[in-house]
């Protein structure tokens, strides 16, 4: 009997973390897109040594250095979409910025990014909103169009990394 009472008190205290959760499908599988998106492109700026940092597979590509300042801009300005907020003045960086201004700039972007994210529910996902070029999309549209921007730019993450003879971090194995 007691062991009835304790899981019938511990089933009753989940449910509204569980209610809760399930308001908002999109929105937090969206934020933990965000933050499996952060852990990764922070641990691939991190693993990159700062002097190939300058590093482009061809003249025509972004140097790694531009990859992680060219995030720092689209968080700002994605995240700052989705959550309809201001993102905050940060000192300009371009890809010859260096690696520890980099690195911090980015980790202030995806700080942004939770702050600007936390509210967001599925309310008003199909709101329509500024985006590129004086045009709209809706709220769910600029969420995706964000997730696809951070699997691109993981992926060329990896790619110069691997050209440099070191592994992204989702190839590491797992302790």
């Amino acid at each position: 009997m007691r062991i009835r009472v304790l899981a019938m008190t511990t089933v009753f205290a989940a449910l509204p973390h569980v209610a809760a959760a399930q308001q908002a499908p999109v929105s937090e599988s969206f934020r933990t897109s965000a933050a499996s998106a952060a852990k990764n492109l922070m641990a691939a700026a991190e693993e990159m040594p700062a002097d190939k940092y300058s590093f482009k597979p061809t003249p025509a590509q972004m140097s790694f250095g531009d990859i992680v300042a060219h995030l720092v801009e689209g968080n700002d300005y994605l995240c700052g979409a989705i959550g309809g907020i201001k993102a905050p003045a940060r000192a300009k960086v371009t890809g010859a910025s260096g690696k520890d201004a980099l690195l911090g700039e980015l980790k202030d972007s995806f700080a942004f990014c939770d702050q600007a994210l936390a509210k967001v529910d599925d309310s008003k996902l199909s709101e329509q909103l500024p985006f590129f070029g004086g045009k709209t999309r809706s709220r769910v549209g600029i969420m995706f169009v964000t997730v696809g921007d951070w699997a691109d730019h993981y992926s060329q993450s990896a790619i110069y990394l691997r050209l440099n003879g070191l592994l992204p971090p989702t190839a590491k194995k797992q302790s």
